[in-house]
């Protein structure tokens, strides 16, 4: 195969995971206590200092699921110890794309046993090597129900030693315990598309982002036809930047940030469809996607007042709402849905 046509593959790849993964909620690196979880079973199973469950897409891994052991300065450092030779403080949960062992257990679509990186020109110099003294890896990658490559289960170890068959099976047992969780995202997103239907249908604009950058994940059709229609996933702020100028995603950042939600009152503007200014409330609420989950998005409904005295309880009203039901769907991320 022309390596040229390989490349545009693998891109390709790189690409689809991506979507699949924002599509999941999976395409940061916030830890998830599901995963942490795995990757602590991982790290016991195979009596490994260091455990992830990684998620890979075309511009970087995202550790979302870690386990390191706690170590001090007085910690011995041994087969024995539980500790390792590096500081813990600073281990990032992301990484670049071509960073480690992780890409090349996806690329090659099976697990990666490196009983001793030493033996391997090719992986001897890798920088995982160099920066955490990792001396033994064992990759396998992580398929969703689906069947695609989200990124890798995978060990190290600071010593070489052997990945026999019954470790090597026991990984690919537990990263099968993750479709489960996949296949209710799955599920749950379904449920999602039917909540947005009735979204679809309401009179004032109304939008969904993800995350502090605030990533478009939907809006309902008043939304387009008022402020504009724009790319599924983009960027907010740079997409929307007449609701920027007027302070719109300052309130979403009070919202996201204080968990509170934040009100911008009062503010005029015109639309596209009704070019004259118009004074419009926006209501920006935080989105969990369970009770007891991190904030992860923000739910914005604009109100036209124009030539009212008051108005807000409306919208506040319907907006908790919202929040009501997305947090008896569940524990997955937003859904993907084009706006």
């Amino acid at each position: 195969m022309d390596p040229s046509t390989s490349s545009d593959q693998s891109l390709r790849a790189a690409e689809q995971r991506r979507l699949r993964l924002q599509v999941l909620g999976l395409n940061s690196v916030e830890a998830e206590a599901t995963f942490d979880r795995v990757a602590r079973l991982a790290a016991t199973f195979t009596r490994s200092p260091l455990a992830m469950v990684n998620f890979i897409n075309d511009e970087r891994q995202m550790f979302r699921g870690m386990y390191v052991p706690t170590s001090s300065p007085d910690d011995k450092v041994g087969p024995d110890s539980g500790a390792i030779a590096f500081d813990l403080s600073e281990l990032s949960r992301e990484a670049p794309a071509d960073y480690g062992f992780c890409p090349h257990a996806v690329a090659q679509g099976s697990q990666l046993a490196l009983d001793d990186v030493f033996d391997y020109p090719r992986f001897k110099g890798n920088p995982l090597v160099n920066d955490l003294g990792v001396r033994s890896y064992l990759g396998t990658p992580l398929r969703d129900n689906t069947g695609m490559i989200l990124g890798t289960l995978c060990v190290a170890d600071m010593k070489p030693r052997t990945w026999d068959r019954q470790i090597r099976e026991g990984m690919q047992e537990l990263s099968e315990t993750l479709l489960a969780d996949f296949k209710l995202r799955d599920s749950l997103l379904a449920q999602q598309q039917e909540l947005f239907a009735v979204f679809d249908g309401a009179p004032f604009p109304i939008m969904l982002t993800e995350g502090a950058s605030h990533l478009l994940r939907y809006a309902n059709g008043k939304q387009g036809q008022s402020f504009g229609m724009v790319p599924q996933f983009s960027p907010g702020r740079l997409a929307l930047p007449h609701l920027e100028a007027i302070g719109v995603f300052n309130a979403m950042d009070e919202a996201f940030h204080s968990g509170r939600a934040a009100t911008l009152a009062r503010v005029r503007l015109g639309t596209y469809d009704f070019p004259q200014p118009q004074e419009f409330d926006f209501l920006c609420t935080p989105v969990r996607t369970s009770p007891g989950a991190p904030i992860s998005g923000v739910l914005t409904v604009a109100m036209n007042v124009t030539g009212q005295a008051y108005a807000g309880a409306e919208q506040q009203a319907f907006a908790s709402n919202v929040q009501e039901r997305f947090e008896r769907l569940g524990t997955s991320g937003f859904p993907g849905q084009h706006m």
